[in-house]
Order: C-alpha cells, then structure tokens, then sequence
C-alpha cells in the first residue's frame, strides 16, 4: 500500500502537466477558430469610416463606394474620381475585418479599392449568430480566389489586380496566390504582404509562447500542436492546408512582390519570411528591426513610400485608361 501511495505522488506532477497541456491546448484552440479580442464595429460606425474615406484628405482623392453579391460574399468597391490603371483587394487580419482594414486604401491613391470580410463573419456576429470558425486561410484563400475571378468577369484584367495582405491577411493572400498561379492564367499585378504566420501549427505555439520566454515554453510544442489539431477539427480543415512552406513548394511565383519584414517578429517567423520571399521570381523585401505589424510606425513615411514606388512600378504612370468599371450599385 504504501508502495502504491508512493506511485501515486509521483504520478501527480505528470498528472499536472498533463493537466495543464490540455488546458492550454483548448483555450488556444478556441483564439485560433474565434479570435476573443475581435468584435465587430456597430454598421454606423463602419458607414461613417467609408463616408471619410469616400471624401478623401490628406493627398487621397477620395471615391465612390459601391457593393455588390459574390456567392454570398459583399465586396465593398471604391471607384477613384478619375480613372485609375488597376484595383487593390485589400485582405484584413487575424480578428479583423473589412471595416479595420479599409483604410489602407488610403495608401493607394490612384488604384481603385476592394475589400470584404472572410466568410461574412462580421455580418454573423453582428446579427447575433454564430459566426464560421477563422481557418487560418484554409478557406480564406478560396474566398480570395472567388474574388479576384469575379473582378476579371467584370472586366479587371489579372494584371490589373493588386492584393494587400498583412498577418493572417499575408498568409491568406499567399495560399490565395499561389492556388491562382496554379490556374496558369498568368501573374497578378502585385502582392504586398507583411507579417505571414508560416501556419495554424506554427501560430499556436508562438501563441503559447507569448512576447516573452519562460521557462515553462518548452511545452509550447505539444501544446501547439495539439491546439492546432483542435482547432482544425472545430473549423473542418486540414491544418496542413494553412502551412504556407508546404503549398508553396516548388513553385516559382510570377507576380511581383513587396515584403515587409519584421526581423524581431515572434509570431511569423523571420526565417520562414524570407523563404517565402525567396518563392517569387522578382521583388523587393525591406527588413525593418521590429515585431508584428509594426513597419509601417518604424518607417514611418518611408513605408507609404515603397508602397507607392512599387505602384508606380507594376502600374506605369504612362500605361494610359484602364479597363472600363462597372457601373456602381447603390
């Protein structure tokens, strides 16, 4: 007996971890399909936000906001006062949505703007349901596809269509890109992208692992690993379809590329940045020593800066009219 009550002591620290690898697996598991500090803003607010961004300030001209149905999607429109060479397809966050991320339209002057929200889920929780889980762009990206082959039927053409994506935005315009290149259509005009977590796995862990290292991290693995599982069987995806190492092997990416990159970032990893750039056939990567999502504040004007010359660069001042616009829907 006292043989087994010795055992059984022992067995309490295991027990414990166990415990508490669980815990921590679930509760992460749970930010990555709902991201707890996201709410979406009250319709009033969002109108107002694109009546401003509509008048334009501060150098932008401003536009015309129009929306339209995609296969049960909203895509937001801004239609410059004059005609402009192409479109941006700004592409929001982890725990964003299209209202957050309108207005880096701003940075984009003389392109037209797109924008809508990943699975209508601020429509979702503003009406009191229940929201689709976030997949870490394992359906993400199909929306983004959907997008971008609707904008070519109303008469963009692809090289006429620019993609932004910071965070989960950067990994969902990368699976996004790189499912569209596969259709052997030819290149984009451009993407770029900041931020890219290399997956739900890798995410989670850096998750667990928090701003600062403990000592406690050396359970980050299984517990990452085991929240991704989680969190993949509550969304109905394969995590493996969120690695962007994995669906981009191999390939040699047409469109050009902007890459911000965030050489102190804990939560899309420099290393795995870097390869990813190194998949594009031409492009330009600007290191900026900081942490995610915080180029543009480092670089202060510099950073609108590289966006505009890389515009000016895939969208020649001299290319002349671009393609005719659809008429606005109101």
């Amino acid at each position: 007996m006292r043989r087994g009550l010795w055992i059984s002591l022992g067995l309490l620290p295991l027990l414990g971890v166990g415990g508490f690898i669980a815990w921590k697996a679930r509760a992460v598991a749970r930010e990555l399909v709902d991201p707890p500090f996201y709410r979406p803003q009250p319709l009033a607010r969002v109108e107002a936000t694109y009546r401003e961004l509509a008048e334009g300030r501060d150098g932008d001209p401003g536009g015309t906001w129009s929306s339209e149905e995609v296969d049960g999607l909203q895509l937001w429109r801004l239609t410059r006062p004059t005609p402009s060479p192409g479109i941006v397809l700004l592409l929001h966050g982890f725990g964003d949505d299209r209202w957050g991320t309108s207005p880096a339209l701003k940075w984009f002057p003389r392109l037209d703007a797109a924008i809508f929200t990943y699975r209508r889920r601020d429509d979702a929780l503003r009406h009191g349901g229940t929201a689709p889980a976030v997949t870490f762009g394992a359906m993400e990206s199909r929306d983004v596809v959907r997008m971008v082959h609707h904008l070519e039927d109303s008469g963009i053409e692809r090289r006429r269509i620019l993609l932004l994506g910071r965070s989960l935005g950067a990994s969902v315009g990368l699976l996004a890109l790189a499912e569209l290149e596969r259709e052997g259509r030819g290149p984009l005009a451009g993407f770029i992208w900041e931020g890219a977590p290399a997956s739900s796995r890798s995410f989670a862990e850096r998750l667990v692992r928090g701003p600062e290292d403990r000592w406690w991290h050396i359970l980050a693995p299984p517990i990452g690993a085991a929240a991704t599982v989680t969190a993949a069987r509550m969304g109905g995806y394969a995590p493996e379809e969120t690695d962007l190492l994995l669906r981009t092997e191999g390939m040699r990416l047409a469109t050009p590329s902007l890459c911000f990159l965030a050489s102190q970032d804990r939560l899309a990893p420099p290393e795995v940045q870097h390869s990813l750039a190194a998949r594009f056939q031409s492009g330009r990567v600007i290191e900026v020593p900081t942490w995610h999502l915080h180029c543009a504040e480092v670089l202060g004007p510099g950073y609108t800066d590289a966006i505009r010359a890389a515009v000016d660069q895939w969208f020649p001042q001299d290319a002349g009219r671009g393609p005719e616009r659809p008429r606005p829907v109101r």
